[in-house]
């Protein structure tokens, strides 16, 4: 892997929330959390609690359904073809749902609310991590194939050096996952959480 500064650099978490992983969420409730998923945070927690002893930054992306003037959520047509179950409620600003999972309690420094794939896209992500001296992104969530690798393809545009976690992220099938991977090699480096961990603590 690219050595890099940590105090440059960000662990960026996308959409690891409450909705979409936890039990009695939106997306529990229509059966669409997978395995590979639901162990992400265990794995990514103990990166975010390692950067930050180290003195790097971490931010968070949380999906956002933001409401009309009937209170009924803005769902994009092929979101809401591909996810029916998604009702009032779910993903709503500042709700349960809406939340980070708890795993990463206290390790977050900024979160942005977004509204489609990537982190970048009408967030003020770019602001703040170049406000805080941030050059060098890790990228780690969910999914493989969507938020993380518009989000990574985005970075790298802005000229961030890009590492992806992984086994730090997850796909809707363990072969969307590796082929997601194979594609962002051309922007990205891929590594694991314990060799990032080994990285940082050496």
């Amino acid at each position: 892997m690219h050595a890099f500064d940590i105090r440059a650099t960000a662990l960026v978490v996308i959409d690891l929330q409450n909705d979409f992983l936890a039990p009695g969420g939106a997306y529990d409730r229509g059966g669409a959390v997978s395995p590979q998923a639901r162990a992400l945070p265990a794995r990514v927690a103990p990166v975010a609690r390692a950067l930050k002893v180290a003195g790097g930054f971490v931010a968070a992306s949380q999906f956002t359904l933001w409401p009309d003037a009937q209170g009924e959520p803005m769902i994009s047509p092929h979101l809401k073809q591909l996810r029916p179950f998604l009702v009032r409620g779910d993903f709503a600003a500042g709700s349960a749902g809406h939340a980070n999972v708890a795993e990463f309690d206290g390790l977050i420094d900024v979160s942005v609310w977004k509204v489609a794939y990537s982190a970048f896209f009408n967030t003020q992500l770019d602001w703040v991590l170049r406000r805080a001296g941030i050059s060098n992104l890790i990228v780690a969530g969910i999914v493989t194939n969507g938020g993380v690798a518009s989000t990574v393809r985005d970075a790298h545009m802005r000229d961030y050096h890009v590492a992806v976690l992984a086994d730090g992220c997850a796909a809707p099938t363990p072969a969307m996952h590796e082929a997601a991977l194979a594609d962002l090699k051309t922007v990205a480096d891929i590594v694991s959480c314990a060799d990032l961990l080994a990285e940082m603590t050496r």
